[in-house]
């Protein structure tokens, strides 16, 4: 009996002692980064290319003060805030068109993922037959290309606004650049190299009917050329913005906030309160490449500025 004792006294000193165990290991993994909305007889799939952070101060025109009272409203904080990176493809039902192209490796490990939730999302490359750029940033083209600087979409057209190709495909215009910017005019041109070569790089220099229910928009401000697409389907309107937002918290309630990397401040701020004031009025549902994923819902006007309405995620109609 004294030794039965004994070993169930050690036997319980053991559990005691041993670790407690969860039932399953924690996955640490995100699910893949689509989202599905149907725009009247259009299907369009957000794609999440990843997310980086940027510094507070990278935002112009607006008091620190102020700044750091609307990222506290939405509950973020400086020094640097997340933002996302998304591109939109659409389905017409007859073609496939994708609007912008993502970051690819070129800004670290944190973005590069259109190409795996394209393809997490049903789709492959090489069924792309229009890839339209918002401007020839390189978080925005440099997924057209591969690492071996071959089409990453090699069925498809490519489209740009003229003002943006001739300005961030241009070695001279690169060669006046400061020489910490020259590296994303070479991007670019990397970028669209393996298009213009095979005769599927093609440019536009108004606001146009690109295909039938997609037309281009000048939004120019940000970059010289910057194009945001308008999508219609019946009554259903779906505007992608491309880069008039980099941070929600604050350019809506304060439009009159500019952006470092704006080539032309003045412009990019106009465009962003001329467009904002547009999709409120007309209640247009927009997208955009720098909100929260999937960047999608509408623009509401304030007493002062604007408000920022996110879709709800709900199941796709049957």
């Amino acid at each position: 009996m004294h030794a039965f004792v004994h070993r169930c006294f050690w036997i319980a000193l053991v559990l005691i002692a041993a670790p407690a165990l969860a039932e399953a290991p924690q996955q640490k993994t995100q699910v893949p980064g689509y989202y599905r909305h149907l725009l009247g007889q259009f299907e369009v799939t957000a794609l999440f290319d990843g997310a980086i952070q940027l510094e507070e101060k990278l935002l112009k025109n607006v008091p620190k003060r102020e700044l750091q009272r609307l990222l506290a409203r939405e509950f973020l904080q400086g020094p640097k805030v997340q933002t996302a990176v998304n591109a939109y493809l659409v389905n017409t039902g007859s073609k496939l068109v994708l609007v912008d192209a993502g970051a690819a490796k070129g800004f670290g490990p944190t973005l590069g993922k259109i190409a795996e939730n394209l393809k997490a999302s049903g789709y492959a490359p090489e069924q792309i037959d229009f890839v339209l750029l918002t401007h020839l940033h390189a978080d925005h083209v440099n997924g057209l290309a591969t690492p071996e600087g071959k089409a990453a979409f090699p069925n498809a057209e490519v489209w740009a606004a003229k003002a943006d190709a001739d300005f961030w495909l241009s070695e001279e215009v690169a060669s006046k650049a400061p020489e910490g910017f020259r590296a994303f005019f070479k991007m670019a041109r990397d970028a669209a190299a393996p298009y213009i070569a095979s005769g599927k790089w093609r440019t536009f220099d108004t606001e146009r009917e690109l295909l039938p229910g997609v037309k281009a928009l000048d939004t120019r401000g940000h970059t010289p050329g910057h194009a945001s697409y308008l999508f219609v389907s019946g009554d259903a309107r779906l505007l992608v913005l491309g880069d008039l937002v980099h941070n929600h918290a604050v350019q809506f309630a304060r439009p009159e906030t500019a952006f470092e990397y704006d080539v032309d401040a003045k412009q990019a701020v106009a465009t962003r309160k001329r467009i904002f004031a547009l999709a409120a009025k007309e209640k247009l549902l927009v997208a955009g490449m720098h909100l929260p994923f999937p960047g999608m819902g509408h623009v509401r006007r304030e007493p002062r500025g604007f408000a920022w309405v996110p879709v709800e995620f709900g199941p796709m109609p049957q």
